[in-house]
């Protein structure tokens, strides 16, 4: 009879540890997993995401990441930061993300509409960069965004309407020579 309850407690604590740390490895891991998707798609000539470490548990001890009370991901401070590359699709998993500042560096390719995922997002600043295509017209449904700065890059196509992008005038998009619309009072 011991044996027999000393085996379901040795059970129930294997079963436990399994459960906990699948909830640990969910949490955090896929935050670890899409910053290092980034952090793989770009150059970093001055070594400031060297401590973006893809065996790590907790990315809120890297630099430049900001955590909130939960020790979710909520701010990338990566502006002037001599990056170049593109923007990796995955920060859109980046889910508690308020802040994102990729501003002043030498990011290409296409603005990810993946990024529309960032439900809680308030500032998006993209500015000087050298960005190109159409702005996904998904991003106007970010809610919550308060600050946009996509101006100067090589932006193209019509800049979406509604949604969040009607608090927007055109100094959020100016010195972008492709883009066109009712907002920036250059017909398409």
């Amino acid at each position: 009879m011991e044996s027999g309850l000393r085996g379901m407690v040795v059970w129930f604590v294997v079963a436990l540890l399994l459960i906990s740390s699948s909830v640990s490895a969910q949490g955090f891991n896929s935050e670890v997993d899409a910053l290092i998707a980034f952090k793989r798609g770009v150059r970093d000539p001055d070594g400031r995401l060297d401590s973006w470490d893809a065996t790590s548990v907790d990315p809120c001890t890297w630099f430049l990441v900001t955590c909130d009370s939960n020790n979710r991901v909520q701010r990338l401070s990566l502006g002037r930061t001599g990056i170049s590359g593109t923007i990796s699709p995955t920060l859109g998993q980046l889910s508690s993300l308020q802040y994102l500042d990729l501003m002043g560096n030498k990011l290409t390719g296409r603005i990810p509409p993946e990024l529309a995922r960032l439900s809680n997002l308030v500032a998006l600043h993209l500015m000087q960069n050298e960005l190109s295509g159409p702005i996904a017209p998904q991003l106007t449904r970010l809610w919550k965004l308060q600050f946009l700065n996509l101006s100067n890059n090589n932006l193209s196509g019509r800049i979406p309407t509604g949604g969040s992008f009607s608090r927007f005038s055109s100094d959020n998009f100016q010195g972008n020579p492709g883009l066109c619309g009712a907002v920036i009072r250059k017909p398409c």
